[in-house]
């Protein structure tokens, strides 16, 4: 993704869209339109998980593990691996310990 676009896409969002060569499955333009997306809604995630860290008072893991779930929904608009991005880079955000993921049966 080495054009004038200033945004840097990070490798672990990259290789959501990479195919086993490193080689982009989709246009850059729309992988850099799903990060730009996807960080924005991890970015507005982090003040409804510490509200929810402090109102209800569940372990850091059980909050993420909720929003996956309501990411992983097909209403959400997001896919699943990116769901389980969003909220790696929520906990990252965070500084919060992300619980693994597996992947639906």
């Amino acid at each position: 993704m080495d054009d004038e676009n200033q945004i840097h896409v990070p490798q672990s969002f990259l290789a959501l869209y990479s195919d086993a060569q490193q080689r982009l499955r989709a246009p850059a333009d729309a992988v850099r339109a799903r990060y730009e997306l996807c960080e924005d809604l991890a970015g507005h995630l982090v003040e409804r998980a510490q509200t929810l860290h402090q109102v209800q008072a569940p372990c850091e893991e059980d909050i993420l593990r909720r929003m996956h779930a309501g990411l992983s929904s097909a209403e959400s608009g997001v896919s699943l691996p990116e769901a389980v991005w969003i909220v790696t880079r929520l906990a990252e955000l965070l500084a919060w310990p992300c619980p693994a993921f597996t992947a639906p049966r």
